[in-house]
């Protein structure tokens, strides 16, 4: 609470100094804010106290964590690798857990989701505010040394306000990929290492020494990858970003060696090397042009002359792109050689701290620091392939037989006909040459830099057939394809077809040939936020379980086994929930030690922006799939929840539904909501919708939880739970209530979902809903629609109450209530002040409200702490 107190002190000071004439308004929470231009100042306070609070609060949680460890030990934290490894059967051996450790393999995957409000410039400077409170917290500092920490702290403030958050412009895709790029030089490449020691130490303090580390996580990215709905990402851009993620972490091996060879000076003449290692070590300066001259230069400290050897490798490649390492796995054994030449001299702590860390970062980063994947939508795909055949006469109609047939027939055929690109508009050479990319990245000294084609909107396995026939036809071979196609199942609909479509999939020997790879894994994607849309919070939630289970027991029938992609968000509607707790609530048997996750937007920034927090969540992460690896059979499930949850999630879907064909409903949902002022807030590249139609079922999930996020409805993470409960009780009598409250103390999914219900409800607000509203121009709709709301919120808090014995939406969560409640009544009066800028912005055209509608939106983003 000091801490706070000083930030709000720093933070008035700076409005003293830059707003005097608001400094009163801002500290009054309860008086109305001005419209119009006047708000500006106002929301410019509001907005940086907003990300201070979530800074202090990650600093907080540091040191809380930090002060558990040292009192009761690393296992005391909830989601440390100690934790987890202490839950193991005690009969487990070293041998055991390295058999499971070996096939770990977790995939955080950073986005170009447009969900992060905030400028790259702004997230720098929220990181040396944070390095400047960890910096605070040491006790040496004397009272002088204190206040110019302080005084540094408060020019940050100052800057902050100084530099605006809003964006001018829109940015550009290039912007993007430097914003990825940043979690990584800023936080990620460091934090790796520190993870893996993380691991060491608790392996070895739970089964002893000779515990090693694994490559445990893989980082994907889709910046400069994901063209769905964004014409703007071409196959040029994906090489750039390519290019651009290679500089990036060859210029970290580079520093890493350079600094390991101005500090490890050991002569050969003191402390031979033995034989073995003599000559390895040799063999790295021999493959160097210039090895006389490293002998001559540093006579007889042959590891001098052995990073600088390495050094001149990876500088010719970052400089030229050739001459240097021909692949990952040449530069890592030339690490492994030095390490291990160390080690046979006694120089442990030499190589614990300058080799083991770069030789982690080699196995985790390679030559990319991350896969990138491609993902376009399936409409493109099928409406390319038809302007393919188009060339040589009339093609099939899509989806239909003659469709299905030809595509089976030209898959299998061991020629294709050539096919003329001129002849082509430019989305189909762009998507040919696309994939020509991927195919030249397969060949090069790190295959793993292109990552999969993921298809969104999967709805058949002609969709996925379609995709291996484009990659034939862009220079993929006919026997099997060096290409991994990932259906990416999004809607309810897709979710309960998705293992038919693997059925009929495997029936084709050219997609079977490319799918079985050496493991048996496939990749599965997963949609949250579009399910969500389309049926949702509990029935998604429902569906996606069923649809892992069900696809997880189809696979195993063809000797397969699913690993599964959560394409999660990091509000409630869009799958955001706590990492370690919607793992262990993931169906038995579906995760096995792999798990691919999505990283998006505002949620990247909150894990990744520092390198302790990006250590714990990582650990988090990897821990909380470990936990699920020494599970060998899933328990049978118990009918009677089974069909409760079937029931309920019926309910609960009809209920949405019913709402969201309402009459007037999408009239609602765009005057009672900012969703199309959203477009003025310049947060991604791509547009808000995906093909230009105005439709609600085009429209992308993220503006559509953006808006109901902005207007305090919040439906998308509630609605037709209340319903789904009432009936559920009405129908089943007294026995619902002994069913549901065992549910929700035995089962985890049932858990996740009312607490992540609880949480929506307390974030929402009738009220301030009301105000909204009052936008919609037609009474009998505005009335209607708003009554039905209300009727479901009151249903959900009382379906909520009964089963938690919580009166009050987020009573059970004593430490986030704190959080929102201090800053609710801030958030209040700018979601009443977005009100009237939005009546004024619609009546009057010309008005001047574009700045603050703008910063109004980043304010509630930011009291929120998601956009979408």
């Amino acid at each position: 609470m000091a801490l706070r107190g000083e930030m709000r002190r720093l933070w008035r000071r700076v409005i003293e100094r830059r707003a005097p004439q608001v400094l009163d308004l801002v500290l009054d929470a309860t008086a109305s804010l001005p419209p119009g231009e006047a708000a500006i100042p106002c929301l410019q306070a509001a907005n940086i106290w907003f990300q201070l609070a979530r800074i202090i609060e990650e600093n907080s949680a540091m040191r809380a964590r930090r002060m558990v460890e040292a009192a009761e030990g690393p296992e005391a934290i909830e989601g440390s690798f100690a934790r987890v490894m202490a839950e193991f059967d005690p009969q487990m051996t070293q041998a055991d857990f390295a058999a499971l450790a070996r096939k770990l393999a977790v995939g955080p995957t950073i986005t170009a989701h447009p969900t992060e409000a905030k400028r790259v410039t702004v997230l720098e400077i929220h990181r040396r505010i944070y390095r400047l409170l960890v910096s605070l917290e040491t006790e040496r500092w004397t009272p002088r040394e204190r206040e110019d920490i302080l005084c540094e702290i408060e020019g940050e403030i100052d800057l902050l306000w100084m530099t605006g958050e809003l964006r001018l412009e829109r940015p550009s895709l290039q912007d993007e990929i430097e914003w990825g790029l940043q979690f990584f030089r800023d936080a990620v490449f460091d934090a790796v290492p520190q993870l893996f020691e993380r691991f060491i130490a608790a392996g070895t303090s739970r089964f002893g020494a000779g515990v090693e580390a694994t490559p445990c996580v893989r980082f994907h990215s889709w910046i400069g990858g994901d063209r769905d709905g964004n014409p703007n990402v071409t196959a040029a851009v994906t090489r750039e970003a390519l290019a651009r993620a290679r500089r990036a972490i060859l210029g970290r091996y580079l520093d890493a060696i350079d600094a390991a060879a101005a500090r490890i000076s050991i002569t050969s003449r003191i402390v031979p090397l033995p034989r073995a290692e003599a000559g390895r070590v040799a063999a790295i300066i021999a493959r160097s042009p210039r090895a006389e001259a490293l002998a001559a230069r540093h006579p007889g400290e042959v590891f001098r002359q052995a990073l600088t050897a390495i050094g001149d490798r990876l500088r010719a490649m970052r400089d030229n792109g050739a001459g240097g390492y021909v692949s990952v796995g040449h530069f890592i054994a030339d690490l492994r050689a030095l390490e291990e030449a160390l080690l046979a001299i006694g120089a442990d702590r030499l190589a614990l701290r300058f080799l083991a860390p770069l030789r982690w970062q080699a196995e985790t980063f390679g030559f990319r620091t991350a896969t990138l994947d491609i993902r376009q939508n399936s409409t493109v795909t099928t409406a390319v392939l038809a302007r393919i055949w188009g060339l040589g006469g009339p093609a099939p109609a899509p989806s239909s037989s003659g469709w299905s047939r030809r595509l089976r027939a030209e898959l299998g055929r061991p020629d294709l006909l050539h096919v003329d690109r001129s002849r082509l508009d430019g989305e189909a050479r762009e998507l040919l040459d696309l994939l020509g990319v991927m195919h030249e990245a397969r060949l090069s000294d790190d295959p793993e830099a292109v990552g999969p084609f993921i298809l969104s909107m999967t709805r058949s396995a002609d969709d996925l057939l379609g995709v291996y026939l484009l990659a034939r036809y862009a220079g993929f071979g006919a026997e099997k394809l060096d290409l991994r196609v990932v259906p990416l199942f999004e809607t309810i609909e897709d979710l309960r077809r998705a293992p038919e479509v693997f059925d009929d999939l495997l029936q084709v020997p050219l997609a079977e040939r490319s799918l079985r790879t050496r493991d048996a894994a496939v990749e599965v994607m997963l949609g949250y936020s579009d399910s969500n849309k389309d049926g949702g919070f509990l029935c998604s939630t429902w569906e996606l379980n069923k649809a892992q289970r069900r696809m997880t027991q189809s696979l195993a029938r063809h000797g397969l086994r699913p690993v599964f992609f959560h394409g999660r968000g990091g509000s409630v509607s869009r799958g955001g929930a706590p990492t370690g707790r919607a793992i262990a609530a993931q169906p038995v048997g579906t995760v096995q030690g792999r798990l691919r996750v999505t990283e998006q937007g505002e949620v990247v920034s909150s894990k990744y922006a520092n390198r302790g927090t990006a250590v714990n969540q990582l650990e988090l992460l990897v821990s909380s799939v470990l936990g699920h690896l020494p599970v060998h059979a899933e328990p049978v499930a118990d009918p009677e929840q089974v069909d409760a949850l079937e029931a309920l999630s019926g309910l609960s879907q009809t209920a949405y539904c019913t709402l969201l064909a309402q009459p007037g409903f999408i009239d609602y949902f765009q005057q009672a909501s900012p969703v199309e002022e959203l477009a003025m807030l310049r947060i991604g590249s791509r547009p808000a919708r995906r093909f230009g139609a105005r439709s609600l079922a085009d429209l992308r999930a993220i503006p559509w939880v953006f808006a109901w996020s902005q207007n305090r409805h919040m439906i998308s993470g509630w609605f037709g739970f209340g319903s789904a409960i009432r009936a559920f009780r009405r129908v089943r009598g007294p026995a619902a209530d002994r069913l549901l409250a065992g549910m929700f103390t035995r089962h985890p999914l049932f858990r996740l979902m009312v607490d992540e219900v609880e949480k929506s409800l307390m974030l929402t607000d009738m009220e301030i809903a009301a105000l909204y509203a009052e936008l919609v121009a037609d009474h009998s709709i505005r009335e209607t629609i708003l009554g039905r709301i209300r009727d479901e919120h009151a249903a959900s808090v009382a379906a909520v109450a009964a089963l938690t014995d919580s009166v009050t939406p987020g009573a059970r969560f004593p430490m986030m209530r704190e959080r929102f409640d201090a800053l609710r009544p801030q958030l209040d009066r700018i979601n009443r002040l977005q009100v009237a800028l939005l009546r004024r912005a619609r009546s009057e055209p010309g008005a001047r409200t574009t700045v603050p509608l703008m910063q109004s939106m980043n304010c509630i983003a930011a009291g929120l702490g998601w956009t979408g």
